[in-house]
């Protein structure tokens, strides 16, 4: 099995305690010698079956004592403490026939570990008769802890020098690092006189979190001392910041050169989902293997992530097989699973585990609502939301944007109506999703009434959400709306400014769409294929050649960017519409990359502009092989014959395409009516 459950050792473990027989207790009713060594045993016993969550074993044991020291009761107290059950923690000090300082400690502790439990904490302390480094440094991990930074370092500066290192002085170091504020943390380090592993591995974390993997490997390098919590950080700094060569490199060089270093399951699950992340099927397949070889426990946790990672490798058989395997899954189990299925497209096999779960979530509904939309299955989404017993923000939102990615904008909008008037509220993402559904529309009325109600609730400054009003004002004209919204964003993405170049292009404003490109470049902002897209598109229709031809030489040149079949047809209409009509075919023909129907459509509108039916024949019957059944190249071919006196070929053509059935596709257009 590749998940081991505890449950067996638990029954079999309180079943010999039951049992135990009570004389055998009451030979040992007075410490002595003899027994002193089972008194240390039950003490240790009550404190592991605490750290594992098994208080009912650890009642038993203490219940049962017939001589209990003041480490029995502490142990006892520590144990209801770290599962959370303080009252019971309290109870048990207040019982204690009497306390010493570690007692006085592990209450404080359990205090300061508690939300709003702090004033608490910080009584016992001023009560206790004596104190010790623990309890300094136990009252400043609970001043930080509970964001009462001031009064953690006011405390720190009144420890007793003695007791400050390295004890108390690691937790002012955990207390500033956990605000943020390394620069302080790292003048504490630097001042102690006595440092151990744990002031080391803070520093080296600190420094991870913050990015500063170099600092980190410095400090890493010349550590006295390393254990596996300071190799899984420094791993950990490689991997969250896309540095996977030199994360797996230092796991692998723990591995072989530091074999006394101990590999635990939080290790073993951080780098499969590094793998995951990093599509590095094998190396993931690698530390699965290695963690089976060290007969890791393969808890919930660790078989969820194998779970996850295997669904990104595609690879669903194995994991399925994973959980398959999990005797004791969790919701997340569950939900993992049935989210490597819809991200397969394979959603009835999503439908069939959804189906199964004996206990399902938000995430699982919304999961599905998400998986039968992508599949076209609108009715089906609805059934299920409808179904949903509670729906949150994120429901809502699958919901609202589902109906957008399958262009059904009038229900988006009614069903961000319904919301508004549920007790939910959208979040950002909601209000962009609802603004794309007014833009697609044109539907400019109701695109206002969004941006009032952006503004009423203070979201104006969400990027997602500016990014969608630039782009609703722009498509339906508003352009200079569109850059006052532009122009208040502190920190514009891509999205940002290839909206309102958008804007400015499809409007017919291509000079200032080049402004914006290049206040773009000049503020170092990376542009992608659709920036160049949209430019050479605003190139194309404002008849700028020179600047055209400039950034289609750039986004390859300097950017690294390959331009697609798309940005070709850009070309060829600017080429076309300068009258550079054999340049363009020139280019088509120098095309690394097989020409779609809008390059041939860019050439054939060129050649009737200019009257080129040599090149408007090759133009059309390249169309014609894309598009059988469409006559309108053709009739186009035909009116162009016509127009330079060839009515006869022009004939011949209108006569091909009666003779073939083809017909002309029918343009369309709408308007938003009242009512």
């Amino acid at each position: 099995m590749l998940l081991r459950s505890s449950s067996n050792r638990k029954g079999l473990y309180r079943k010999a305690l039951n049992e135990f027989s009570t004389s055998t207790f009451q030979i040992l009713k007075k410490p002595d010698n003899k027994n002193i060594k089972f008194i240390i045993h039950c003490n240790t016993q009550i404190s592991k079956n605490g750290r594992i969550g098994n208080i009912k074993e650890a009642e038993d044991i203490f219940s049962q004592m017939p001589n209990k020291t003041v480490v029995s009761w502490t142990a006892m107290l520590t144990s209801y403490a770290e599962n959370g059950r303080i009252k019971e923690a309290r109870r048990m000090f207040d019982e204690m026939p009497e306390r010493n300082i570690a007692s006085w400690n592990a209450m404080i502790t359990a205090y300061g570990r508690t939300v709003n439990r702090i004033d608490e904490a910080n009584l016992l302390f001023m009560q206790m008769p004596e104190r010790n480094a623990v309890s300094y440094a136990a009252m400043i991990s609970g001043f930080a802890r509970a964001g009462m930074l001031s009064n953690a370092i006011q405390l720190y500066y009144k420890t007793p020098a003695n007791w400050k290192d390295p004890v108390c002085a690691n937790a002012l170091i955990s207390g500033y690092l956990k605000v943020g504020d390394l620069e302080r943390a790292v003048q504490i380090f630097e001042a102690m006189s006595i440092k151990d592993v744990v002031s080391w591995s803070s520093i080296v974390d600190g420094y991870c979190k913050h990015g500063r993997l170099d600092e980190a490997r410095k400090h890493f390098d010349v550590m006295p001392e390393r254990n596996i919590v300071t190799w899984t950080s420094m791993i950990d700094g490689y991997l969250k910041m896309d540095c996977f060569e030199q994360g797996f490199g230092l796991f692998l060089e723990m591995r072989n050169e530091h074999s006394k270093i101990k590999t635990n399951p939080t290790t073993i699950t951080m780098l499969i989902e590094a793998c995951g992340n990093n599509n590095r099927f094998k190396e993931g397949q690698q530390v699965h293997s290695l963690a089976l070889r060290m007969g890791l426990h393969f808890d919930v946790f660790l078989g969820n992530s194998l779970i996850t990672m295997y669904c990104k490798f595609t690879s669903l058989d194995s994991a399925a097989n994973i959980f398959s395997s999990i005797s004791q899954k969790d919701v997340v189990s569950w939900n993992c699973m049935i989210s490597g299925y819809v991200q397969a497209q394979k959603i009835q096999d999503a439908y069939n585990l959804f189906q199964r779960m004996p206990k399902k979530d938000v995430v699982s509904w919304t999961t599905m609502i998400t998986g039968f939309f992508s599949k076209g299955m609108t009715q089906k989404s609805v059934e299920l939301f409808d179904m949903m017993p509670k729906k949150d923000d994120i429901a809502w939102t699958a919901i609202i944007s589902g109906f957008v990615s399958n262009l059904m904008y009038k229900e988006a909008i009614f069903e961000f109506v319904k919301m508004l008037g549920s007790s939910v509220k959208p979040n950002p993402l909601t209000l962009s999703s609802v603004i794309s559904a007014s833009s697609c529309l044109a539907a400019i009325n109701v695109g206002t009434q969004f941006h009032a109600y952006v503004a009423k609730t203070n979201m104006e400054s969400d990027l997602s959400v500016a990014n969608s009003l630039i782009s609703m004002y722009s498509k339906c004209g508003n352009v200079e709306t569109a850059s006052i919204i532009f122009h208040r964003i502190i920190s514009p993405n891509v999205v940002s400014y290839n909206s309102l170049i958008t804007g400015y292009t499809q409007n017919g404003f291509g000079k200032e769409a080049i402004k914006v490109v290049q206040r773009m470049l000049e503020e170092g902002q990376q542009p992608n294929d659709v920036t160049f897209l949209e430019i050479l598109s605003g190139c194309a229709h404002s008849g700028l050649l020179e600047e055209g031809w400039y950034y289609f030489r750039v986004m390859r040149d300097s950017y690294g960017i390959e331009p697609g079949a798309d940005h070709y047809a850009c070309m060829v209409d600017l080429l076309g519409r300068g009258g550079l009509v054999d340049d363009a075919m020139n280019l088509i023909e120098s095309m690394p990359v097989e020409p779609h129907g809008g390059v041939w459509g860019a050439l054939l509108g060129a050649s009737r502009t200019h009257m080129r039916p040599d090149v408007a024949k090759i133009a059309a019957d390249r169309l014609f092989e894309l598009e059988s059944g469409n006559g309108t190249p053709y009739l186009v071919l035909s009116e162009i014959y016509s127009c330079v006196g060839k009515q006869l070929d022009g004939e011949k053509m209108r006569i091909t395409c009666r003779t073939k059935g083809m017909n002309k596709n029918p343009g369309c257009s709408w308007i938003i009516t009242e009512g």
